[in-house]
C-alpha cells in the first residue's frame, strides 16, 4: 500500500511539473509601436557648383597700340564711363591726319569731275561731242564720286580707333582682373584682347551647379536651396534656382546640367570662384500627419498566442494598408498616403493623430509564476540546443 502510494505522488509531482513548466514558459507577443505626429518631409538633390557674379564683363580694346597708361588695379570699385587705360595715340592721330587729307583730294577731285561731266552732258545733248567723250566723262564723275565715299568712311574709321584708344567702363561694379600692363602691346587683328574683367555688384551673386541627368528631373525654378562653402564651414547660404539650362554637358560619359541659383551676398563673404556644395530642396511639406514605411511591411502572424485576426481590407491605388493597437487588440486600417522621402510618408485620411501604428513584433521574456526560480525542470528533456543543467 506504501508503494502504491509513493507511486501517485510521484505521478502527481511529475503531471504538476509538467504543467508548471508549461504556464512558466509560455510566451506573450508585444507589438512594436509608434504613436502618429506631425511632423515635416522634404526630398533634397545635391550638386556642387562654382560662385559667379551675376553680370561679369571683359573690357577689351578694338585697335592694335602700346599701352600708355592705366589707371584702375585688382578690386579697384569702377563707375561707367570711368576711364581705365590708354593706347598710346600718335599712330592713330597720324592715320586721322592722312585720311583727313585723303578727304579733301578725294572731294576737290570729285567736285572737278562733276563739274566737268555737267558741261560736256550739255555739250552731248546739243550733239557737239561724241557719245564715247561723254561716257568718258561719266565714268572718271562716279569714279570720283565712289572715291569720295570711300575716303569719309575711312575718316569716320579713323576717328574711331583713335576714341577706341581710350578704354572706358562699360558698367558699374569692381575691377577682377588685370591682364595687362603700361609699356605691353596689344594686338587686335584677330580678336579683341581682354583687358580687364569687371563685375557689376558682389552683393548679388549667383551659383552655377552641375546636376546629374538622373536628378535634374526634379530640380525646377522657384525652388529653395541651401549651399555652403569651404571658406566659411560654419555658415549656411539660401538661394533659390532661377534657371534650368537645357543644354547638356557630357564629361567621361557623366551626363549633367547647369542649374543657375541665385546667392544674395550682403555681407561680401562670397567669392567669386569658391566651390559651393548644394541642397536643392525639390519638395518640402511643413505639419503633416508622418507615418514610418515600416508600418505599412507589418503584418501580424497567426499565432497559438494570436490564433484569430481580424479581416484585412483591400487597398486601392494610393492606399496602405496599417495596423493599430486599440484597446480591444489590434485592427487592420486603409489610408491615403500621399509624398515620401524613403524613411516617412504623408498620410492624408484615414487615421488621426495620436494612434499607435504597429512597426513590428517582438517577445517578450518568459513569464515567471511564482517561486519560479529561472531553472528548467529536471523532470522534462531539453528543449533542442538546449544543455540539460545538472
Amino acid at each position: 500500500m506504501k508503494k502504491i502510494v509513493t507511486i501517485i505522488i510521484v505521478i502527481a509531482i511529475v503531471i504538476g511539473a509538467f504543467f508548471l513548466f508549461r504556464s512558466g514558459n509560455k510566451k506573450e507577443i508585444m507589438y512594436e509601436t509608434v504613436e502618429l505626429k506631425r511632423g515635416s518631409i522634404n526630398n533634397t538633390v545635391t550638386a556642387t557648383g562654382t560662385i559667379e557674379p551675376i553680370t561679369k564683363v571683359d573690357v577689351g580694346t578694338q585697335v592694335s597700340g602700346t599701352i600708355s597708361h592705366i589707371y584702375v588695379d585688382y578690386n579697384s570699385v569702377v563707375k561707367k564711363g570711368q576711364l581705365l587705360a590708354e593706347l598710346d595715340r600718335k599712330l592713330l592721330e597720324a592715320e586721322l591726319n592722312s585720311e583727313m587729307a585723303n578727304l579733301k583730294s578725294s572731294k576737290s577731285e570729285y567736285e572737278y569731275q562733276e563739274k566737268n561731266f555737267k558741261r560736256l552732258r550739255m555739250l552731248h545733248e546739243k550733239k557737239l561731242i561724241s557719245d564715247t567723250e561723254y561716257e568718258e566723262a561719266l565714268y572718271q564723275y562716279e569714279k570720283a564720286q565712289q572715291a569720295y565715299e570711300k575716303a569719309q568712311a575711312t575718316l569716320v574709321r579713323a576717328k574711331s580707333n583713335l576714341d577706341y584708344a581710350t578704354i572706358y567702363s562699360p558698367i558699374d561694379g569692381v575691377v577682377l582682373s588685370r591682364e595687362v600692363e603700361e609699356g605691353q602691346t596689344v594686338a587686335a587683328s584677330f580678336e579683341t584682347p581682354t583687358m580687364f574683367t569687371i563685375a557689376n555688384d558682389l552683393r548679388k551673386m549667383q551659383v552655377i551647379a552641375d546636376v546629374d541627368e538622373a536628378d535634374i528631373g526634379q530640380v525646377l525654378e522657384g525652388q529653395r536651396v541651401t549651399f555652403t562653402v569651404d571658406a566659411f564651414p560654419e555658415d549656411t547660404f539660401e538661394g533659390n534656382v532661377t534657371q534650368v539650362r537645357l543644354n547638356p554637358t557630357t564629361e567621361s560619359n557623366v551626363v549633367t546640367y547647369e542649374v543657375v541659383i541665385d546667392a544674395p551676398n550682403p555681407e561680401l563673404k562670397l567669392k567669386p570662384g569658391l566651390t559651393a556644395n548644394i541642397t536643392v530642396y525639390t519638395m518640402e511639406k511643413d505639419d503633416i500627419l508622418l507615418a514610418p514605411l515600416k508600418a505599412f511591411r507589418f503584418t501580424p502572424e497567426m499565432t497559438p498566442e494570436n490564433p484569430q485576426m481580424p479581416q484585412v481590407p483591400q487597398a486601392g491605388k494610393g492606399e496602405k494598408i496599417v495596423w493599430l493597437q486599440m484597446a480591444e487588440g489590434i485592427i487592420p486600417k486603409v489610408i491615403k498616403v500621399g509624398v515620401s522621402d524613403g524613411i516617412y510618408s504623408e498620410v492624408k485620411e484615414g487615421i488621426q493623430e495620436g494612434v499607435r501604428l504597429i512597426v513590428g513584433v517582438q517577445r517578450s521574456k518568459d513569464i515567471a509564476t511564482p517561486g519560479d526560480s529561472g531553472e528548467s525542470n529536471p523532470f522534462m528533456p531539453p528543449r533542442p540546443g538546449e544543455k540539460k543543467k545538472k
